[in-house]
């Protein structure tokens, strides 16, 4: 078993001497959290866990709506409502926060500007209250608000006017990047401890744990992902100066975080050290990239760690909080902290010790063939469980999709591509399954946080990775075609013409669409999971407008001076989000292409997994059920329930959790591309979805729905 924790603090010792009398039998969170859905996915362990019980396996098939609220924004809405006493506080499409009244959806306050829509997405919002202090707290763009949870508006004593920019904790190099949240911060007594999106392309911001406290917005405390000399880690970058790189960043908590209040132990995940895909500008292990961090929550002090993918060169980042729960062995109780990843796997360890659970063994890897490059020689893999969703390695000539009518072709793709166990981005194609977003998705898994089970959704679509060296022709290009090869090309295509079925519009004729000012404002602010420039200065970015609009034989030199592209600093790039599928346009392996799955942690079993979604097409047909691709998680009851809706075809659905039978299905007015929340007010309990559709080309929604018992 490899064991890379580090017990090396007087803290965690004291931990360890206080909870454990040596078997960690502490207790696990307040009960009382999980009667209530008060935070991001519903407790500070990120249970997503109910123990409401007007729901059951006999019942659940008499829900109906019980309201809708019909948001002013549509698109997609990933958020996960917070209900507090009988309001629920979510945030829209367009990044406006919002409070409903929680039994009938009648809308109590709006905040936000209806005259600057923003285009990211925001999967919830945090509560915080000290005696008649009540705040919810939510980023939109760069800026973290605190409102006052009464009435929406700004509170004056926090930052600026009621807002602070993230970006205010980070070095001033990062003044001009790209710096967001979409993941709610993780509130402890007085701080938030915020996550962070940024660039996964070279310079990037470095992605600074950080901690602000709630009453002033300032600056807490911080944890240092890309470490700085004299810190542990920094020896795991071929450059000791890393940290202040103009063109290595990342290694940002963008997936959100799970908190033990009684241990004040913060659990992080962070994300992989950009540029993504090519490591030669930074050489080694890469610590703290693609780990899980236990923090001290009052400090930031590092207490243990472990890193899931050594030099990631696959964009294998964790996608989703862990689990906080409990498992047994030997007839002891242990508190554990699970994880799942992008890779199938699930991660299990001691909460305190960071002890593995399960032995994890370093296998040897391919060695990369791109000049320049070194991959890490071994990678992790857990023992148990077996993963839960299928390994590139495993796939077979009859894994190819019996649906597909160009089957033959695509046999012949198939067998050219790279399908070892972590095979290194090359100048061939690479077979890459799960794909890019995984295996587990940023919707989160679901837990019984007291007998020790974990229900994880997932996809199963092949994609392909492929690198392209940077030619020496692209310096003959036009100023904003070199800036759109470095920037756009990778999702947008060299010709513009977008991957649709991947999910990247095409830009032929955006011009018709929106005005020059609209396309400058997205490339500075970004849209949707499309990250910001605001990098770019004012030339580079009218240069790049000209060239998405065809106008560059045209263009004038304007004001800001004549239009000049940064050169590239990478020797290869990145060729594109390519999924493998059919001529149909439906994934070119075989089913299932989505699962849901329940794993018994307490011994690395599974006790079910089934397909989760249907494709319509072939639904039309006849065939079996196939699975879909899926974003967003389940919602679990003590009594025998898990939800989820997350699915393609729109519904949500309800299963018994301990077998996996399908109780009860409702077709939503659009996909909802996120977790529900569950919740009581006045004796009467609900569930909440909200549903925006729009992602994976679904038409779009507004609405927030909540269903109960009819009554009898």
């Amino acid at each position: 078993m490899i064991r890379q924790f580090l017990c090396v603090f007087p803290l965690l010792l004291l931990n360890l001497l206080f909870w454990s009398c040596g078997e960690n039998s502490a207790p696990g969170l307040d009960q009382a959290y999980y009667r209530q859905w008060r935070h991001y996915l519903g407790d500070p362990g990120r249970s997503h866990y109910s123990t409401l019980s007007q729901f059951s396996p006999e019942n659940v098939a008499r829900l109906t709506v019980a309201w809708e609220y019909d948001s002013p924004d549509f698109g997609q809405m990933q958020m996960s409502p917070i209900i507090i006493d009988s309001v629920l506080y979510g945030v829209s499409a367009a990044l406006r926060a919002f409070a409903l009244d929680a039994r009938t959806g009648k809308r109590l306050w709006l905040f936000g500007d209806s005259l600057k829509v923003w285009h990211s997405t925001s999967r919830g919002l945090s509560y915080w209250e000290s005696g008649k202090d009540r705040r919810i707290l939510y980023t939109l763009g760069p800026d973290l608000w605190s409102l006052d949870a009464r009435t929406g508006k700004p509170d004056a004593s926090f930052g600026q006017g009621g807002r602070i920019d993230l970006r205010s904790g980070l070095p001033e190099s990062t003044r001009e990047k790209f710096v967001i949240s979409n993941t709610p911060g993780t509130v402890f007594k007085d701080l938030i401890i915020m996550p962070l999106r940024v660039s996964e392309g070279a310079a990037a911001a470095p992605g600074d744990i950080m901690a602000f406290h709630i009453q002033t917005g300032k600056l807490a405390w911080a944890f240092h992902t890309i470490p700085h000399p004299g810190e542990m880690g920094n020896d795991t970058w071929g450059n000791p100066d890393t940290y202040r790189s103009e063109v290595v960043g990342a290694a940002n908590n963008w997936a959100g975080m799970a908190l033990d209040p009684q241990r004040e132990i913060l659990y992080v995940p962070t994300g992989s050290a950009a540029p993504d895909f090519y490591g030669g500008l930074r050489r080694g292990q890469n610590l703290f990239a693609n780990s899980l961090l236990a923090l001290d929550a009052n400090s930031g002090t590092l207490l243990w760690h472990y890193q899931f993918t050594h030099h990631d060169l696959w964009d294998r980042d964790p996608p989703a909080p862990p689990n906080l729960l409990t498992v047994e062995r030997g007839g002891k109780r242990i508190a554990a902290v699970a994880q799942t990843t992008k890779q199938g796997y699930v991660f299990l360890f001691d909460r305190v010790s960071g002890e593995p659970l399960f032995d994890i063994e370093e296998r040897p890897v391919p060695a990369s063939t791109l000049p320049g490059e070194t991959s890490w020689p071994t990678q992790p893999i857990p023992v148990k469980p077996a993963p839960f969703a299928r390994q590139s390695q495993d796939l077979t000539e009859a894994d190819i999709s019996p649906y597909a009518p160009d089957r033959d072709s695509l046999l012949q793709v198939f067998k050219r591509a790279d399908k070892r166990q972590y095979a290194p981005p090359s100048l061939e194609p690479v077979l890459l399954l799960p794909g890019y977003d995984g295996g587990a998705e940023w919707g989160g898994a679901g837990a019984d946080p007291e007998k020790g089970i974990l229900y994880v959704n997932a996809n199963e679509m092949a994609w392909f990775l492929q690198m392209e060296e940077v030619a020496a022709e692209h310096a003959s290009l036009s100023p904003g075609e070199q800036t759109y090869r470095r920037y756009c090309m990778v999702c947008h295509q060299a010709g513009r013409q977008g991957m649709p079925a991947s999910g990247f519009p095409s830009l032929l004729g955006v011009g018709s669409r929106l005005t020059a000012e609209e396309i400058a404002g997205q490339i500075a602010a970004g849209k949707g999971m499309m990250p910001g420039f605001p990098q770019l200065g004012q030339a580079e970015r009218n240069a790049l407008v000209s060239f998405l609009l065809q106008q560059e034989d045209k263009q004038e030199v304007s004001e800001s001076g004549p239009s000049q592209a940064v050169p590239d600093p990478t020797p290869f790039r990145h060729t594109g989000y390519n999924k493998f599928l059919d001529a149909n346009g439906l994934p070119a392996i075989s089913p299932p292409w989505g699962s849901l799955s329940a794993i018994d942690l307490n011994t690395g079993e599974y006790l079910w997994q089934i397909p989760l979604g249907e494709t319509d097409s072939l639904r039309a047909l006849g065939y079996p059920s196939t699975g879909v691709e899926n974003y967003g998680g389940p919602a679990v009851t003590q009594n025998g329930l898990l939800f989820i809706a997350a699915t393609k075809d729109g519904y949500l659905r309800a299963f018994n959790r301990h077998t996996g039978a399908l109780l009860w299905e409702y077709k939503l007015p659009a996909p909802a591309f996120a977790t529900p929340a569950i919740y009581e007010v006045g004796g009467k309990q609900y569930l909440a979805i909200a549903c925006g559709g729009e992602k994976l080309g679904t038409e779009k929604g507004n609405k927030i729905i909540a269903f109960s018992l009819e009554e009898p």
